[in-house]
């Protein structure tokens, strides 16, 4: 038997998200559909994490068991071959029996797109939250500051959520302007349900004035989801990179 370490990207639009759901098609249930038509049996395929529906992923890790002997190589190959369009597969590595993709995993980075001018742009059509309002990717920057610690983000966890433990260790924060996206990076050692859209609505919502600056850490102190500001939409949202340590 052999643990199998898999690096996709994939296009997040036409997908509920990455798990198998019954309501409707998950990027999950795309992948087992192609390692079944590669292996001849239905795997199960264990992922880092669990994207919502319309979010992207630059970089998603998931773990598959099996006693299929082919190449890792041929095996990248294979599955881009019959997958769908908007999702691929990076890589393919054999990793220890008891690795998994999810518990192994010492750190996640998110990045939200922001499409910050007042035309809209056809090419990030569903990639891109086009948001008209001039935004000051410096100030933000610095507000953002805010986040970075270990703290209880029950404040910025929608409700539905069904996690006990809501404290999180946010590694970095920083918001870049690159013509005109404004990007926004977060790093942590986990992330609860739409937290990333929540933060950055907040921060939205400090540049709107109707948060008041400076005022994040009383918000997370709260522990209300009503101080907080909007859940930004989910289309501008990616999971950047997947970190497993210095293995």
């Amino acid at each position: 038997m052999r643990n199998l370490l898999l690096r996709l990207m994939y296009n997040g639009t036409a997908y509920h998200g990455w798990q198998v759901q019954p309501n409707g098609i998950t990027v999950q249930e795309a992948l087992q559909d192609a390692v079944e038509k590669i292996f001849g049996v239905r795997e199960n395929v264990t992922g880092c994490s669990r994207t919502d529906s319309g979010v992207h992923a630059n970089d998603f890790c998931c773990n598959i068991r099996t006693e299929n002997p082919i190449d890792c190589y041929r095996l990248v190959a294979a599955l881009n071959a019959v997958l769908p369009d908007d999702i691929s597969v990076k890589s393919a590595e054999e990793v220890p029996f008891d690795f998994h993709a999810r518990y192994n995993c010492v750190s996640k980075q998110y990045v939200y797109k922001v499409w910050n001018t007042n035309y809209k742009n056809p090419f990030l059509e569903n990639r891109a939250w086009h948001y008209k309002n001039k935004l000051d990717e410096a100030f933000l920057n610095e507000q953002a500051q805010q986040f970075v610690g270990t703290y209880d983000f029950k404040a910025f966890c929608s409700s539905g959520s069904s996690v006990e433990d809501t404290v999180r260790t946010v590694k970095s924060f920083s918001v870049e302007r690159n013509g005109d996206e404004v990007l926004f990076f977060v790093e942590a050692d986990g992330f609860l349900y739409n937290m990333v859209r929540i933060m950055v609505g907040s921060l939205i919502e400090i540049s709107e004035n109707k948060i008041e600056k400076d005022k994040l850490l009383d918000i997370i102190k709260s522990g209300d989801r009503n101080l907080a500001g909007r859940t930004a939409p989910p289309q501008g949202l990616y999971l950047n990179k997947v970190n497993y340590g210095e293995d």
